[in-house]
């Protein structure tokens, strides 16, 4: 099959539920064997994440309580995008926000799709070197811990399953990956 050939057809839409983060709706759509089929999907504005990378081979990373996954992970710095917000300017505000810092160079390290099976967020990767600081500026009701680990050790962290976040593991493998080429 092609692409096209793979593509479901929108046909109709419900609204289940909004909140303050996501939007519930339920599709009906058009398989590409004709028949109908509903689609829950859940509709965010995404988000960006971002790698603080130090001159000395640290990254400074999150650590704060998930209360969905019920513990603390480690994390890259991380935030939600306002609709229709600029990746780059988001990853700009959140860096300072969780740590307090400003990046003299910003490199793309693509997208990621978390949950594509029922969720619209797509989470932006940026790697951020030359940091200059000052102070945090948390959001109400956000509190975390900022700490700076070895690259290396973080990469060991990955492959022994310590760090669960999906846009971490990216992060790290990638920005670990374009070191070493």
């Amino acid at each position: 099959m092609t692409e096209e050939q793979m593509r479901e057809v929108f046909l109709s839409r419900t609204e289940i539920y909004k909140g303050r983060v996501v939007h519930l709706f339920e599709d009906q759509v058009r398989l590409p064997n004709g028949e109908n089929a509903r689609r829950e999907v859940i509709q965010h504005p995404g988000g960006v994440g971002i790698l603080p990378l130090m001159p000395d081979g640290t990254v400074l990373v999150v650590r704060q309580f998930r209360y969905p996954g019920g513990k603390v992970l480690t994390e890259i710095p991380a935030g939600k995008l306002e609709y229709g917000e600029d990746p780059l300017t988001c990853g700009k505000r959140e860096l300072k926000e969780e740590v307090g810092a400003v990046a003299e160079e910003w490199v793309s390290l693509g997208e990621v799709y978390p949950t594509p099976a029922y969720d619209t967020e797509c989470i932006h990767l940026y790697l951020a070197k030359g940091m200059s600081f000052g102070e945090q500026h948390l959001d109400p009701g956000e509190f975390l811990n900022v700490e700076r680990v070895p690259l290396q050790t973080l990469y060991e962290q990955v492959l022994e399953g310590k760090i669960c976040d999906a846009k971490t593991q990216i992060a790290v493998l990638k920005v670990k990956a374009m070191i070493e080429k």
